[in-house]
């Protein structure tokens, strides 16, 4: 990927955050430092710390654009969602943004980011709520809240397991099967217990 256009004026903490979600999507965040987006940014190392007093700061505006990009493709994959297909359609875009985006991804899970940050917390906030409505779509007798967090460990297992190789991500048809069957495989035992 080229390197970012140089900054010369406007918003540099966007121009930062963009630099570092370059970074990601080339080598994993390895190297991630507020020095390293300044230099991709095109401006003096000294530049950021006006704006993100040090990295764990950059990580949570980082993430924070990652649940936001999320969170579109969520609504997107499936905007009104009403069967257990439907949230397995959702399922798999959450895979599928994992395994496309997956530095990305792995800030947003699994970095030491600022749990107060205004914009990580709204935009963590945001898929929460998301969650939750779609849970009393398709199933609203369940409680929302349990029901949510067991459908978001499903998913976010099934995305770890294929970026992790343990579940086979080398076809796009592997990875839907996979995600659908196991999100039927849950809702169909769930279904069964509350019938009997």
């Amino acid at each position: 990927m080229p390197p970012a256009a140089r900054y010369h004026h406007g918003d540099l903490p966007t121009a930062l955050v963009e630099a570092a979600i370059q970074l990601l999507e080339e080598n994993g965040g390895e190297d991630l430092s507020l020095r390293a987006a300044a230099r991709r940014a095109g401006v003096s190392t000294a530049a950021p710390y006006r704006h993100f007093p040090d990295r764990t700061a950059l990580l949570s505006a980082v993430a924070a654009v990652g649940y936001n990009e999320l969170g579109r493709d969520l609504v997107a994959a499936c905007p009104e969602p009403e069967t257990v297909d439907d949230l397995a359609t959702i399922a798999l875009a959450y895979v599928q943004f994992a395994l496309r985006r997956s530095g990305l991804f792995r800030v947003m899970f699994t970095e030491g980011c600022d749990t107060t940050s205004p914009d990580r917390v709204a935009a963590v906030a945001a898929i929460h709520e998301y969650l939750h409505h779609i849970v009393k779509s398709v199933s609203p007798k369940s409680d929302a809240g349990p029901t949510a967090v067991a459908m978001w460990a499903l998913v976010h297992g099934l995305a770890f397991l294929h970026l992790d190789g343990k579940l086979d991500s080398t076809t796009d048809s592997a990875v839907e099967n996979s995600v659908r069957d196991a999100v039927r495989a849950v809702f169909t035992v769930g279904q069964t217990r509350s019938d009997s």
